[in-house]
């Protein structure tokens, strides 16, 4: 079987959700952080409005990250485009405006930053939301390497696949369940994305089918260098301040 893969490496650094604890989460101003600490790729979130337009955010509701309120699936893009995504960070950041998924890739491709692209669906909008991402990111990384595309939700990569089937592809788990391989399989994936809290069986048979190992979320230099010593590929961390040199 051969898996669709990035035409690029894997750095063994991400920055989560753009610029990790040193920035606003999943806003600008993280890439500009992460690019000016030559953090060389991102991770970062994606979800649709009502509108269904691709926007950078985590939560399926906007109250924790920006100054608005209610579900990011009932707010129109009129509404999101207003909301400051800075403030709740740190005051320094007010008026950090809420991205959309086409505003961070532009940045991306000026930065030069890599991307790993987490498909984040509100509940019931599953499959939609990997159509429209998949689809998104064909036009937006048009004449480019692809970004890595990942996702909690079987549903939204089998959607992504459907419409891309070159689309590089990473599987999340917090934990991999016993039957990780047959589902990594059965989506032709690329990656496999959890927490750092695995054993070494689950690297080692990773290795062996030459399936890369991402883990999240690792903010302490030497569980990352541990990590990376038994053979993960990369860590995905939010004090990206403290990987200098990995």
């Amino acid at each position: 079987m051969t898996r669709p893969s990035p035409e690029w490496s894997l750095p063994r650094v991400f920055a989560h959700r753009c610029g990790g604890a040193l920035a606003p989460e999943n806003t600008l101003a993280g890439l500009r952080i992460a690019a000016a600490l030559g953090i060389p790729a991102v991770e970062f979130d994606v979800m649709l409005s009502a509108d269904g337009t691709p926007w950078l955010i985590h939560d399926e509701t906007l109250e924790r990250t920006t100054n608005g309120t209610g579900h990011v699936c009932t707010s129109t893009d009129a509404t999101l485009k207003k909301l400051d995504a800075g403030k709740h960070h740190h005051r320094s950041y007010a008026n950090e405006p809420l991205p959309t998924f086409e505003s961070a890739a532009a940045l991306c491709g000026e930065l030069g930053i890599q991307a790993n692209v987490e498909i984040k669906p509100a509940t019931g909008f599953e499959a939609i939301t990997g159509e429209v991402v998949a689809r998104k990111i064909l036009d937006l990384w048009r004449g480019s390497p692809l970004p890595l595309v990942s996702s909690f939700s079987s549903t939204a990569l089998e959607s992504a696949r459907r419409v891309s089937p070159q689309l590089p592809i990473g599987h999340l788990w917090d934990i991999p369940p016993t039957d990780w391989l047959n589902r990594i399989d059965e989506l032709n994936a690329y990656s496999l994305h959890c927490s750092a809290n695995l054993d070494d069986a689950v690297i080692s048979e990773a290795k062996n089918k030459g399936i890369p190992v991402l883990c999240w979320t690792v903010n302490e230099r030497p569980l990352a260098e541990s990590l990376l010593k038994r053979g993960v590929t990369s860590v995905i961390c939010d004090r990206i301040d403290l990987m200098g040199g990995l």
